[in-house]
């Protein structure tokens, strides 16, 4: 394959011992952005397996007990 007009000067202005603009560039340009992954079932539920779930009926598994009724 031919070289562009642009590598060819980036190659030479390397050899000549000046910037590359090629070493400018964001690391994040190397990413592939193509492969994205949704999260699975068991991803989600692994998300909370340490917290502390509020639940609808006010049972969230702490040890503190009120007596709101007196």
């Amino acid at each position: 394959m031919a070289k562009s007009k642009a590598k060819k000067l980036r190659e030479k202005l390397s050899r000549e011992g000046k910037m590359n603009p090629e070493a400018k560039r964001s690391p994040f340009v190397f990413t592939d952005m193509r492969n994205r992954v949704t999260k699975t079932k068991k991803d989600h539920l692994y998300q909370f397996k340490h917290r502390n779930h509020q639940t609808p009926d006010g049972n969230d598994g702490s040890f503190y007990f009120s007596q709101a009724t007196r």
